[in-house]
């Protein structure tokens, strides 16, 4: 939402004036001469204040007809782990076998508190659950390859078989032995112009790719559990590394079509609905009736519709690009403001 408080309005122009990074995250600024918003840090050269309007949101900045500025790049930066976050999960993704203690991090200079407080708010659990997490998957791929289990136990850093099967169970749902047939999703967070999103992927492919704040994401993953028989745990697989840079090349306008491996279960339906959505061109929009008649069911127009809200994988499975009977930007769960950015970018991208 937009601010109107004055107390606000001059508190937040001052932490922009001075490059404030108590306040990234906090307030998203519109520059109404230049049509861009930016963060607190900025590095631009500073508008005047009657230029200004602030937002809680950059949801709200877009909109409002503002686009993210190129120089801070706020939908990014703005959830951009801090540079004491990133070394904490460099150090859990060089030596996932070992604990990383509150005592180690002191020791590399980085804030266990800092590190707490950005787990809890962007992943909704601890840092010690997330590398737990990650020495769990690693074992895990290691009893696959046929590794014995007291092996892995010792090499992952526990001190007692016990204490890693409780652990391992927790996580995966069955004990280690049990387990080498047990279905893994993968999750990692991935950093992009229009907010982080979730990459979840199994051994096939990519499974579900969403805006972090979609409404709809806990009933996703309970479904993506549930079809796949499978546990998602955080880790990284090559799928995963790559979407990351296969979006970072389509939001750098060098990629219009996507190659990375999917894992859609769904019904018969969902899936003809799916593959029908990624055969609309880059650029281009159709109506969901259009669709439907693409379908040779032109009188399914609720069912095509209701097919392409479970559709898990944003931008790749392109549902953006259905629009309403009558050009108006309906039923993205994504939210409409970041649909009407997509559209635009794909058709300014698409013409150059």
């Amino acid at each position: 939402m937009r601010i109107h408080s004055p107390e606000k309005i001059d508190d937040y122009y001052r932490a922009l004036l001075n490059r404030d990074p108590k306040y990234i995250g906090i307030f998203y600024v519109g520059v109404t001469t230049t049509s861009v918003f930016c963060i607190s840090t900025c590095r631009a050269r500073k508008p005047k204040k009657e230029n200004v309007v602030f937002y809680t949101s950059f949801q709200a900045a877009l909109t409002d007809g503002f686009r993210p500025c190129k120089v801070c790049k706020p939908t990014e930066n703005a959830h951009q782990a801090p540079e004491q976050v990133e070394r904490a999960i460099r150090l859990v993704k060089e030596s996932p076998r070992e604990k990383i203690s509150n005592f180690k991090l002191r020791e590399e200079n980085i804030s266990p508190n800092l590190v707490r407080r950005w787990f809890k708010q962007h992943y909704g659990l601890t840092f010690h659950t997330f590398q737990r997490m990650y020495r769990i998957n690693n074992a895990y791929q290691e009893l696959k390859e046929g590794k014995n289990a007291i092996t892995v136990a010792f090499d992952s850093g526990y001190e007692s078989l016990s204490g890693f099967g409780y652990t391992y169970k927790k996580l995966v749902g069955k004990a280690p032995l049990k387990s080498k047939n047990k279905n893994i999703i993968l999750i990692n967070r991935i950093a992009t112009p229009l907010g982080p999103m979730f990459a979840c992927a199994t051994n096939q492919g990519i499974c579900l790719l969403e805006f972090t704040e979609r409404k709809m994401l806990e009933t996703e993953f309970r479904d993506l559990q549930r079809l796949l028989a499978a546990t998602i745990i955080i880790g990284e697989n090559v799928h995963i590394q790559q979407v990351r840079k296969e979006l970072t090349e389509y939001f750098q306008g060098k990629r219009k079509k996507f190659d990375v491996a999917l894992h859609t279960p769904g019904t018969d339906f969902q899936q003809l609905a799916w593959q029908s959505l990624q055969q609309i061109p880059f650029g281009d929009t159709v109506s969901y009736q259009q669709q439907a008649e693409r379908l040779e069911r032109p009188t399914a127009v609720r069912a095509v519709a209701t097919a392409n809200g479970h559709n898990r994988i944003s931008i790749i499975i392109p549902c953006h690009r259905v629009i309403g009977k009558d050009g108006s930007l309906t039923g993205y769960g994504g939210r409409i403001e970041r649909k009407k950015w997509l559209l635009e970018f794909e058709k300014r991208t698409s013409s150059t």
